[in-house]
Formats: structure tokens, sequence, C-alpha cells
């Protein structure tokens, strides 16, 4: 089995002036730069009713016809802003509150009761379109304690994770009857932003064969974690896979947390496809190893490049980088052609 792609994740890029601004023309756009796949965001009305997908088979026949008009396939739907808001810590209510739709902003109770909803129309909508996974963020109420000090009061962490899994079980029971995984996006920021901290959720949701992962190394070699050895560990639940580099450049100065500094003065730093640290030839290599078939998705986020540049070399990289897997074994043509009898007269048996 080999990876599919290049796929290209359409939020970064969606916006009001042409061809950002519907699906009909970021697809021919996407499609004229070598893409064959999409990833939706189900926030953004521009291209996408998220409402109207959850119950209507119609509309996303035309959601598929627009894309496959352009020879594209759909990769699958993401609910990243609508998940964060499953658990917002009270720090960030209004700072998040801006994700939600404008008559829940201000009222937490009322926003979180939003975000459930967007995700249960999300599971619909998937199995409406024939999707099998779907992407996420898990929201965070433990993470302004990520770095105990002062010391964290005994318990802290596990009731937020009990209260995370609480919240989370009913949507991933939804998704499970849809027949979709939940991948969620390993991200700083998330309560979910290691191996560790996922490991702790997957145990409070008790092991849930819907709750999965979607691979960014980006996020990993900011945090020095490391991302090979992650898909060793972790890649019968990897089921997504965002293609984005970084790069992380320590000082005398500054170092991971980045010295509350702008993305372009920070030591980790987030770039455009080859211009990072990350090792994409050891990546797709052990995915292919590992038997992953799914969607390698540009997901652009650079400090430096312009997105349309970034794009454009990004499908570029993203075909280079897939493997055909092989039907043959190299040595074949020195095979010896013996059999069982002639096996065991080899060993003495």
């Amino acid at each position: 089995m080999s990876i599919k792609g290049p796929g290209i994740f359409l939020a970064q890029f969606a916006g009001d002036n042409k061809p950002f601004n519907s699906l009909e023309a970021i697809c021919k756009w996407s499609s004229s730069l070598g893409y064959k796949a999409v990833q939706i965001p189900t926030w953004d009305g521009r291209l996408f009713d998220l409402k109207k997908a959850s119950s209507s088979k119609s509309y996303c026949e035309e959601i598929l016809s627009t894309l496959k008009n352009h020879n594209l396939e759909l990769a699958d739907l993401s609910t990243h802003l609508q998940g964060q808001l499953i658990a917002v810590n009270p720090a960030y209510d209004s700072m998040f509150d801006g994700f939600a739709a404008e008559e829940v902003r201000g009222n937490p109770k009322k926003r979180q009761e939003w975000a459930v909803n967007q995700l249960m129309m999300a599971a619909e909508a998937s199995k409406n379109l024939g999707l099998h996974n779907h992407v996420t963020f898990s929201g965070a109420l433990a993470w302004p304690y990520v770095y105990p000090w002062p010391q964290s009061p005994a318990g802290l962490i596990d009731n937020a994770f009990d209260e995370l899994a609480k919240r989370w079980l009913p949507i991933l029971n939804k998704f499970d009857e849809c027949g979709v995984n939940v991948c969620y996006e390993i991200h700083p920021g998330e309560d979910l932003h290691d191996g560790i901290t996922f490991e702790m959720f997957l145990e409070k949701v008790k092991n849930h064969n819907r709750c999965n992962m979607m691979y960014d190394p980006s996020h990993y070699a900011l945090q020095n974690l490391d991302y090979l050895a992650h898909i060793d560990i972790y890649h019968e639940k990897i089921k997504m896979f965002h293609v984005k580099d970084a790069e992380l450049n320590p000082t005398g100065k500054q170092g991971v947390y980045g010295g509350y500094q702008s993305w372009k003065n920070r030591a980790g730093r987030f770039r455009s496809l080859g211009d990072g640290q990350i090792d994409f030839k050891g990546i797709f290599s052990k995915l292919t190893t590992y038997g992953f078939n799914n969607w390698a998705v540009l997901e652009w986020e650079c400090c430096l490049k312009h997105p349309e540049d970034g794009a454009r070399e990004g499908s570029e990289f993203i075909t280079k980088h897939l493997i055909r897997v092989t039907e043959k074994s190299f040595d074949d043509f020195a095979g010896s052609g013996m059999d069982k009898a002639a096996n065991k007269k080899i060993l003495g048996i």
C-alpha cells in the first residue's frame, strides 16, 4: 500500500479574494498546482455548509461533483476550531470566543454545547461524504499548567483528563455510529500535545477504537520530540498526515519557549516544505513501511514565504516524496528455487 497525495488543507488559503473565496474557484486553483485531494475546513462558510452536509446527501453529492470536475478527491473534513471549544480553560475564554458562532459568544456553557453539536454534525457529514477519518483538536483544560510552577495541586491533571474524556466520549460514540475515526491533531496548546498525553486520554476514553491521531511532525520537532520514533510507537493509531515543515534553532538567548517573540523571531518556527529541518524522507519511508495508505496533506504555515509559493512548491515536494510500493523483492533474481525438503537437508533436520 502506498501513501496518497498530494493533498492540500484549504484553511490557510481561504479568503475573500478570488480564487480563494469559493469551493469551485479554490478547487480549480488547487488542481492547477497538481494537488489530487483537498481537506476542507468545516467552519468556513465560503467553502462549506456543515449543517447542510450533515442532513443533505444531495448537497454532499454537489460537493463531491465540484471536486471531481477539477480531478480532485475529498481527503477529509476538519473541525479544528470547533474541537478547540469542546474544552476551554477559563484563562482562554475571551481569546477563543471568536471561534464560535456569534450568538453563543460570552457564554462558555452555550459555546461548548454549540461545539459539541458541530462535531456531531461533522460525523454525519463525513458519513454522507463517504469519509472514514476526521481531523480535529481536543481542546484543553490543563494546558496553562503544562510547566508545573507553582507545583500543580494533587490530582489536577487527572481531574482535567477525566473531564476531557467525559466531554468527548459521546462524540466518539457518534463518530463510531457513522463509521468514522476521530483523528486528534497532537498539538501544543491542546491537552493532547504529545504521545504521553494521548495515551492518558486514550485510557480515560477506555481505549475507544475511534480515538486516533493525525500526525504532524512540525509540532514534534518544535518540542524536540523524536518524530520518527513516534511513528514506530503509534503507527497503528496514525490515520492522517499533515505534511508541514519546521525548524528549531536554539540560541544562548532562547529555546523551545521562544521568549514571547513573534513567529519570525522564535527559535522554533514553521517553514514551507523543504525550507525547514524535518526529515521527510525518513517519515515517508516509515509510514510506507507500516502500510499507511491515506493522504499526505500539505498544511502551509510559514513565517517567511508567500502562501501561494508555498502551495506551488509543496505539491512538487510531496509528489517527490511519495513511494510506490514494490511488488517484488530486489533479490528475486538470485532465488535458489529450493523447496522445504531441500531446506531441511541444508539444516540437517
